[in-house]
């Protein structure tokens, strides 16, 4: 069985029911845990945003593309599925998360495929309500980052969020100023995939596992 195996067992599994906020909580900080903070509702005016979780194969392996943030904003340096928000322009979400894909990283958005949505995520540091978009790409992508907003891409073997070494706990330091203790993230080439982005990876691990035989798929 091969990558191709792996992208159909994905596109049947997101018709189905989807594993949802008990898969995303998994890999969230103590503070998103919150029975109470989990209660917080989006403000009027939220921002909403689309990312892209793209798989493509590279040396008979699946992988994810992946990027680091700068060391400014709300998330500064937080690695990140490529994304922003809704701008005017936009058809729909979709629009979104390739515009900002191919603005930020270069991925081109006629080699990417679609293939569906994992659930929506409220993010309330940014005000933003994030909807992550899942497709495949049978190119690798020619990266050129966006100095602006990119300080590194990550080409991240998807083995290795299956890994159990490669979870791990760790105290983090937030723009804010305080610490997260404890919270769990995946060591991924160096670097720490925590937060949105861990808890988004793991819904879609989720997906994989019930979509796909792993002894059988390329990943």
């Amino acid at each position: 069985m091969d990558f191709e195996i792996l992208i159909e067992g994905i596109r049947r599994q997101l018709t189905q029911a989807l594993p949802g906020e008990e898969a995303q909580y998994r890999m969230a900080s103590y503070t998103r845990k919150d029975i109470e903070l989990r209660k917080i509702k989006p403000r009027d005016d939220v921002r909403v945003a689309a990312v892209l979780a793209m798989l493509y194969p590279k040396d008979g392996k699946a992988h994810i593309a992946l990027m680091q943030r700068t060391d400014r904003g709300a998330h500064a340096g937080q690695v990140s599925f490529p994304g922003g928000g809704v701008e005017e322009q936009d058809n729909d979400l979709t629009d979104t998360a390739l515009r900002e894909a191919q603005e930020e990283v270069n991925i081109r958005p006629n080699d990417v495929k679609i293939l569906g949505k994992l659930t929506p995520m409220h993010i309330p540091i940014s005000n933003s309500m994030v909807y992550p978009i899942v497709g495949y790409s049978h190119v690798v992508p020619d990266y050129v980052p966006d100095p602006a907003e990119v300080k590194a891409v990550i080409e991240a073997p998807l083995a290795d969020f299956f890994n159990p070494d490669k979870l791990k706990t760790t105290d983090i330091r937030v723009p804010a100023g305080f610490v997260l203790k404890n919270t769990p993230y995946f060591d991924i080439k160096g670097f720490v995939v925590w937060g949105a982005t861990a808890m988004m990876m793991n819904e879609l691990l989720e997906v994989i596992k019930l979509g796909t035989s792993l002894r059988n798929a390329k990943i």
